[in-house]
């Protein structure tokens, strides 16, 4: 019989992605490990693979096709002499909404003369009162004030049952109307509509940019991010001269193996080595407890077209400079050309965002969940300073670590920052 093939599960959060586009065709033949599709994640454009073989009778889902859900059928594959004709198109999955509620229910029995047309749904304090035309209908004929009485249809709508309830119950003492209000539950504000804010702009040029799954993804997360994650910020000073001229050393004793190292290596293997150091702020928060790790797993943030990748590199503490480097290079290189597989994006327990190199000299950086810390790095820039009661230039870059009140507290992230500060003052230690 016909062989479903299925969106896959790319990566251990994927919910949903696009099917960018197909790499076979109806008729073709295919075998096991043959490429089929490119698979776009929140985060990546990856091949899907075939585990069966043969032939390609139906592709379900047309390229570009976005919110594809994982396990639905994207495609068929038939065995020898079976035929696509008996293969049927895939059916919307049914919606999560409830469905619209019955025209009326049942009139009663009993013969009765025509009653007036049912009222229009009343409304509260400017909110509209849900409830089917024979329940207006019947409250009207009564005298009862459908704003006193709870609707147990769908969306809380008001149906003939809770009326009648509402008759046989004994009447209770009017309550005063602000007391009601006052006690009721603030409704949180709804967001803007899309069309509400096209609507703003009608007449002005502008050119619509839709949202791809990584833009959607980032918005998601870090909206997420900075709801529900207490942050607090922690901001210092490092002077860089000695890093510089240490750099510009070794850079001349590496340059014959082609490495170069940048002043972001250091940062990242000061970071590693602080949080050996202060192993309580090498931790992460999940969900019911908080996680301390043992290796220092270290996340980059990499821009690229459209959006951000955090690459991690794990047991950073372990490595030199220029491995750290060379691996560096290689992960943003990937990163850019979105090849980045997700156990190489995925995980670590602090992160680096250094925006330095755009000219930037101080920012606060949101924490990605679920790490327990960013720092914030900005370009080094001269500027005077005292020494010894005496005033001189000095490099000095400006650093923010941002970081999670439920996994690290205040004094633990000075401690922190503090380490990683001594890491670059004085980069030879680094070494020992």
């Amino acid at each position: 019989m016909p062989t479903e093939i299925l969106m896959p599960a790319l990566s251990p959060t994927m919910e949903e992605g696009t099917l960018a586009k197909w790499l076979v065709k109806e008729g073709d033949t295919v075998s096991s490990g043959d490429l089929l599709a490119e698979i776009e994640t929140d985060k990546a454009t990856m091949e899907f693979e075939a585990v069966d073989e043969g032939i390609v009778g139906k592709l379900l889902v047309a390229e570009g096709t976005e919110g594809v859900k994982v396990n639905s059928p994207i495609a068929v594959l038939l065995a020898e002499g079976e035929s696509a004709d008996a293969v049927a198109a895939p059916k919307p999955e049914a919606s999560s909404e409830p469905t619209a509620a019955p025209a009326a229910e049942a009139a009663p029995t009993a013969a009765k003369p025509a009653a007036p047309a049912a009222p229009a749904a009343p409304s509260t304090n400017g909110e509209r009162i849900f409830a089917s035309p024979l329940a207006r209908r019947i409250a009207a004929d009564r005298g009862l004030d459908l704003a006193k009485i709870t609707g147990t249809g769908p969306r809380g709508r008001i149906v003939k049952a809770d009326v009648q309830k509402a008759e046989a119950a004994p009447a209770s003492a009017p309550q005063p109307r602000e007391a009601a209000t006052t006690s009721a539950p603030t409704a949180a504000p709804k967001p803007v509509s899309a069309s509400a804010v096209a609507a703003m702009y009608e007449g002005r040029a502008y050119t619509e940019v839709p949202l791809d799954g990584m833009r959607k993804t980032i918005a998601a997360r870090l909206s997420e991010a900075k709801q529900t994650i207490p942050h607090f910020y922690l901001r210092r000073d490092i002077r860089l001269d000695a890093l510089l001229a240490f750099r510009s050393q070794l850079n001349a004793q590496l340059s014959a193996r082609g490495v170069k190292l940048s002043v972001n290596d250091f940062i990242i293997k000061a970071c590693a080595l602080a949080l050996q150091e202060i192993p309580a702020a090498n931790a992460v928060w999940a969900g019911d407890r908080i996680l301390q790790l043992k290796p220092s797993d270290v996340a980059v943030a990499v821009a690229i077209e459209g959006g951000l990748f955090t690459p991690v590199l794990r047991d950073a503490e372990t490595k030199t400079l220029s491995t750290l480097s060379t691996e560096m290079k290689d992960l943003a290189l990937r990163a850019r050309a979105r090849k980045l597989a997700p156990q190489e994006y995925q995980g670590g327990s602090f992160a680096i965002s250094n925006l330095g190199m755009y000219g930037i000299e101080n920012f606060d950086a949101v924490i990605n969940p679920p790490h327990g810390a960013i720092l914030a790095v900005g370009a080094g820039v001269e500027k005077p300073v005292v020494t010894d009661g005496k005033i001189e230039i000095a490099t000095v870059m400006s650093v923010t670590l941002s970081v999670d009140h439920r996994v690290i507290d205040g004094a633990l992230g000075a401690e922190l920052l503090n380490a990683i500060r001594r890491n670059l003052e004085a980069p030879m230690a680094m070494l020992a």
